[in-house]
């Protein structure tokens, strides 16, 4: 196995899903039309989505000592990623239910079991695979100290520290944004973040139709160098500080979506995270621009498979289909 290029410390979920025509009304029971079992969490999709990206990743994250758990230790050597696991006794594999209506649209409820018991001690002892390796991707579907000292440990070794900030964390402030190179919030998150960072209250919903220098002075707010607020499917906004431009002749711009067919967005916003990673390495001497249009077709190819880790695409689909 190569050293990793990547390293992502985060959430494993096994997902159980169920599609349906529409989601039912309080109190309603509906007729599923089928159901599956599959691997999932955050930090595992982005960490699949990365590796099929053709970039040697490391994953770092918590499971039970149970048979989900035993499934994920499989998968991710199947998937070649190399994986460092503190398997806990005190707490299941976390496990999500997720329900995808005819739209494609979803509905997920999680329970993080062991997940939210990551020991911050244990991210820092895989100081080696941070020394090694040039990208951190992390997510919040862990406890927040142990996101924390992944992030000391990447501006330690000087890595080029991501993250993505889903689900959204009543712990996630100032001083951990400070240790962020890029962060990539969907509209919802932002505005969130926006308010409790900067006390600035704005409409999640309104957000697309904003003005780009209105998204631009908003990002501005949050104190990072590089922000990518994903718009669904308006594509994304990338806003970058002065200086800070990562080869792009503007400071902020949009990028659109493609022409897919949608019959399941459930790790969309995770194959975008991972691809992003991947892809700041497999393009490092591009523009930003050039990162953030491949990870946009790496989700938009994503939705047209069902699942998450298993519905992330391979670098080659995503070249043979976009170019």
């Amino acid at each position: 196995m190569d050293a990793a290029q990547v390293v992502v410390v985060g959430s494993y979920n096994q997902d159980y899903a169920w599609r349906i025509d529409a989601a039912p009304q309080a109190g309603e029971t509906r007729r599923g039309d089928s159901f599956r079992s599959a691997p999932g969490g955050k930090g595992f999709n982005q960490a699949v989505a990365c590796a099929r990206q053709g970039v040697a990743t490391a994953f770092v994250g918590a499971i039970g000592n149970d048979a989900a758990g035993h499934g994920a230790q499989k998968l991710a050597a199947a998937e070649g990623i190399d994986a460092h696991w503190l398997v806990r006794d005190d707490a299941a594999t976390g496990s999500a239910c997720i329900v995808v209506e005819g739209s494609g649209q979803n509905r997920i409820i999680v329970a993080l079991g062991a997940n939210e018991r990551l020991d911050a001690g244990f991210v820092r002892a895989q100081a080696s695979v941070f020394a090694r390796s040039r990208v951190l991707l992390a997510q919040l579907e862990n406890n927040i100290d142990a996101t924390r000292a992944a992030f000391e440990l990447a501006s330690a070794y000087r890595l080029i520290r991501v993250l993505n900030p889903a689900p959204v964390h009543a712990q996630l402030d100032a001083a951990l944004l400070a240790l962020v190179d890029i962060l990539t919030p969907n509209e919802t998150e932002f505005a969130l973040q926006l308010e409790r960072v900067a006390g600035e209250r704005v409409d999640a919903a309104t957000l697309a139709q904003r003005d780009d220098a209105d998204l631009h002075a908003l990002a501005r707010k949050l104190g990072v160098a590089s922000v990518v607020v994903t718009l669904g499917a308006h594509g994304c906004f990338v806003s970058h500080g002065d200086g800070q431009q990562r080869g792009d002749a503007r400071p902020h711009y949009r990028v659109g979506v493609e022409t897919v067919n949608a019959i399941d967005t459930t790790g969309a916003g995770d194959a975008f995270s991972g691809a992003l990673a991947a892809s700041l390495l497999r393009f490092g001497d591009h523009q930003f621009r050039d990162v953030i249009t491949h990870a946009n077709r790496c989700a938009a190819l994503s939705t047209e498979q069902r699942g998450a880790a298993d519905a992330m695409p391979l670098f080659d689909a995503v070249a043979a289909r976009f170019g």
